[in-house]
Order: C-alpha cells, then sequence, then structure tokens
C-alpha cells in the first residue's frame, strides 16, 4: 500500500492523502481583491486529488503585499471577492482549503515576475514604502526599509489576527502563517536581517519573539478546532543567517504553543544565497524539524518524481508532501502518482470516464 496516499489528519482536517497544493503566488489580484483568474487557477487545482489545497500569500494589510497585484485579506472588499471565488470552487470540490497569512516585509513593492521582479520604489507609479525589522534593504540599490517600531509591529501583528478571523468567516479549513523566503517574519528571525538592539533583537530568543507573537494572536482568532501551521525557511544559505538548529528551536517553540504543523522550505533572505539546488534538496531541512519534535512535518522542493515523493514519506523525512511549480506544470500529478503507486485517488464524477481501462479503480467520484 502507498503511504504517500495514506488518509491523515492535520489537526482536526482530514487528508485523503499527503499530497498538499504549496501556496503560490498569481500576481492577478486588483488593489487585493481576488479575481476571475483566481477561480480558474484554484478551480483547476481543486480537481486535482491533492489532500489539500493552500491559498496564495496574502498580504494581512495593503503595505504588505509582494507586488501591487498580490492577492489581500484586509477588507470587506478582499474578503468578499475572496469568498466569490471559494462559493465557485467549493460547488464542485470538497478538498480541505488552507490560507497563507503574510507580510512580505522588505521584499515588498516588486514589479511581477514577468516585468523582471525589481523593487518599485515609493516615489514610482504603484510603489510604496516597505517596512522590516531593521533599515537594511534587500539587495543592493534598492530603497532601504523602514525600522519598524513598536506600534507599527503591533499594528501588524493585530492585522494579522483580524485576517484570521476573517479566514474564519469565509470557512477556510486551516490556516498558514509565512515566516520563510525573506519576507516580515523571516526578516525577524534571521540575524541578517534583523539587526534590532531593542527584546526583538540580538539573541535567538528575542528575534523569535514577534514571529511567536503573531503566531498567538492568529491561533487565538481562529477557531480552535481548526489548524494553524507555519511555513518556515531552515536556512537562509547564507555565512552567519539563519539555519537548521535556529529552524528546529524556532519549531520546538511553536509545537509548544500547540501549533499544528511545520513546512519547511528555505532561502529567500539575502540575494548572496548559495542553494545547494537540487531534487529534493530541503527534504533534509525537513527532516531535522520531524526528528526533534513531534509536528507533523511538510516537505517542499523539486519533488517531481512519484517515487521519490512516496519515499520521502515512506522513510520517515516529512509527513507531507508539498507540490508548487510541479503541479503548476501537471496538474493531474496526483492522479499520474496514484496509478504509478497502485493507489486510488479522488476525482470529480464528470472527469470518472477518463480513466485508462488498465488503471479501472484509479479513480472515485
Amino acid at each position: 500500500m502507498s503511504l504517500l496516499f495514506t488518509p491523515s489528519k492535520v489537526g482536526s482536517v482530514q487528508l485523503r492523502n499527503r499530497i498538499i497544493i504549496a501556496p503560490m503566488c498569481q500576481y492577478s489580484a486588483e488593489e487585493g481583491c481576488a479575481t476571475d483568474w483566481h477561480m480558474i487557477h484554484l478551480g483547476n487545482l481543486a480537481l486535482s486529488g491533492a489532500g489539500l489545497l493552500t491559498i496564495e500569500a496574502t498580504a494581512v494589510v495593503p503595505e504588505g503585499r509582494i507586488s501591487p497585484d498580490d492577492l489581500g485579506l484586509w477588507s470587506d472588499d478582499t474578503e468578499a471577492a475572496l469568498s466569490r471565488v471559494l462559493q465557485a470552487v467549493r460547488r464542485y470540490s470538497d478538498i480541505p482549503i488552507a490560507i497563507q497569512l503574510a507580510h512580505a516585509g522588505r521584499k515588498a513593492s516588486v514589479r511581477v515576475p514577468w516585468e523582471g521582479g525589481a523593487q518599485i520604489k515609493p516615489n514610482e507609479s504603484r510603489g510604496w514604502q516597505t517596512y522590516a525589522p531593521s533599515a537594511i534593504p534587500f539587495a543592493e540599490g534598492d530603497n532601504p526599509p523602514v525600522a519598524l517600531d513598536r506600534g507599527e509591529m503591533e499594528i501588524i501583528r493585530e492585522a494579522f489576527g483580524e485576517a484570521a478571523k476573517r479566514a474564519a468567516r469565509l470557512g477556510l479549513d486551516a490556516i498558514q502563517i509565512h515566516a520563510a523566503h525573506g519576507y516580515l517574519l523571516h526578516e525577524f528571525l534571521s540575524p541578517l536581517a534583523n539587526q534590532r538592539d531593542d527584546e526583538y533583537g540580538g539573541s535567538l530568543e528575542n528575534r523569535m519573539r514577534f514571529p511567536l507573537e503573531v503566531y498567538d494572536v492568529v491561533r487565538a482568532a481562529f477557531p480552535a478546532d481548526r489548524p494553524v501551521s507555519v511555513r518556515v525557511s531552515g536556512s537562509d544559505w547564507a555565512e552567519g543567517g539563519w539555519d537548521s538548529e535556529q529552524t528546529v528551536a524556532f519549531a520546538k517553540a511553536l509545537e509548544k504553543r500547540g501549533c499544528s504543523a511545520v513546512h519547511v522550505s528555505s532561502g529567500g533572505l539575502v540575494p548572496t544565497q548559495k542553494i545547494p539546488v537540487g531534487p529534493g534538496y530541503q527534504v533534509p531541512l525537513a527532516r531535522a524539524v520531524k526528528a526533534a519534535t513531534k509536528l507533523p512535518t511538510i516537505a517542499v522542493g523539486l519533488i517531481t518524481s512519484y517515487d521519490h515523493a512516496e519515499a520521502i514519506v515512506a522513510n520517515g523525512d516529512a509527513d507531507f508532501v508539498a507540490l508548487a511549480r510541479t503541479i503548476l506544470y501537471e496538474p493531474h500529478w496526483p492522479w499520474h502518482a496514484a496509478a504509478h503507486l497502485g493507489a486510488t485517488v479522488k476525482a470529480p464524477k464528470q472527469y470518472l470516464r477518463s480513466q485508462p481501462a488498465r488503471y479501472r479503480h484509479l479513480l472515485e467520484g
């Protein structure tokens, strides 16, 4: 029996298998509001047969967007727009749906990837002033961020809580807090971006303080029977930066607070990072968290092979496998993985007749 297709739970949410669709920015919102693109995109992935679908990084305040075209959940308008999309998706799919709540910090106010991704400076059209733990720019030549004061930190912290309440009203099954990829919470964690001299900087305990406060606020705002997880960068891949040992310490602190799972990615904090890219290159980072805690752990990153995904779960490297670009390229990856591994996958009844004769028990409606 395939372990990848063994049912499991994250908190109270039942998953049909161990395949998770990772959050993937689409840069297709209008003033933070979800559009028809999101309905097409999420509707497509909702029919994939995966165990859980995660909505892209969703900003809790307008200046927390990565680009001006990023999704948000900070107002009645943004909530209503996402509600419209979710109602359409859920009409035809019962896949559990999570949302990633985020603030981009010093990496905010940039052009979309297909326009180069460079920073849009505050004096340029559609640009704004960025904020971070310390006034250190992400890249040479960038407009520096403003170092957050305590009042501004409180506003952001409470914005995460308000977005969590909106996510609850939308009926979302889970929340993932984005503390990875060089965005605001990761910036607080890493000594390369956080050079504060108050109780939020310096020691590991101090650098973890604000991300843990954000977790506490989100956890308190979201229904207790629905899971809250955290996405982390297991390493900055840069000398003197955040690393696996500190990630484990952070995961242990989250575990004490009742965190539901940790999704382990890496990198994104500095442009000088040296990432040893290759199939499953981040799996050892997830393995370290799993070995040190009892938290359900999610591995991600260049996992494209069905046998590789099966081995990650079967070997105990992680409890779940997350797919991002892989499933954009091959939206029915879970179908093909199930066929390869002799398993069964959920499919819409409209598609059942597509089942090849040699896989008579592959799809179930």
